[in-house]
């Protein structure tokens, strides 16, 4: 009869703190995290998210995405994007997967070379690695600065602005090397193409 009574005991106290820690943990907490990230880190909590000058939300600073289109050339370019059949698909984030000795990537990437080194008047030994490979996520919101500064002149003069401003422009949207020392100096596409937009 004890043996039962503290077997009856022993199961409440496992149902109590259940839950518990399913409201602690699986509530408390969660909504805390919540909190302190709309507080603290708002921007970044709701996705990083990148508006115009009207306002309306265009796309995240952390997700690439293309510029495509009839005036594609007033625009500076992202890398190429793997992700999706059309690339830059945030559904379908990926790169690739092919090796550097691979004959589909190895044409893929000397028609890139070739077909940016037109589009933008330059030799095609000058253009870049990121301006003919993808990234591993297919997603790369940022580009090399010597890939923005290849892109300088075709960009000017679609627009008719000149190359000092726009590589001016350039130089304000290059961000340095995160602390100082880790990784490579960027350009963020969307956020460069929004100020030249202002610019235009």
């Amino acid at each position: 009869m004890a043996s039962a009574r503290s077997t009856v005991r022993s199961a409440g106290v496992a149902v109590r703190l259940t839950l518990l820690a399913t409201v602690v943990l699986g509530v408390g907490y969660p909504l805390a995290v919540w909190g302190v990230g709309q507080a603290a880190f708002h921007a970044q909590a709701n996705g990083s998210m990148v508006t115009d000058s009207s306002g309306t939300a265009v796309g995240s600073s952390l997700i690439g995405q293309s510029f495509t289109g009839k005036q594609a050339d007033r625009w500076f370019q992202s890398r190429p994007s793997a992700a999706g059949e059309d690339g830059y698909d945030a559904g379908a984030s990926s790169g690739s997967n092919l090796g550097p000795n691979n004959a589909d990537l190895l044409k893929a990437v000397e028609e890139r070379r070739a077909a940016m080194a037109k589009a933008d008047g330059v030799p095609a030994a000058q253009v870049p690695a990121d301006a003919v490979t993808a990234s591993g996520s297919g997603l790369d919101p940022d580009i090399s600065p010597a890939y923005a500064s290849q892109q300088v002149a075709r960009v000017a003069s679609a627009r008719g602005l000149s190359v000092a401003d726009v590589r001016a422009l350039v130089a304000e949207h290059t961000e340095s090397r995160q602390l100082g020392f880790l990784g490579e100096p960027v350009v963020n596409v969307l956020s460069l193409n929004l100020a030249l937009a202002k610019l235009s």
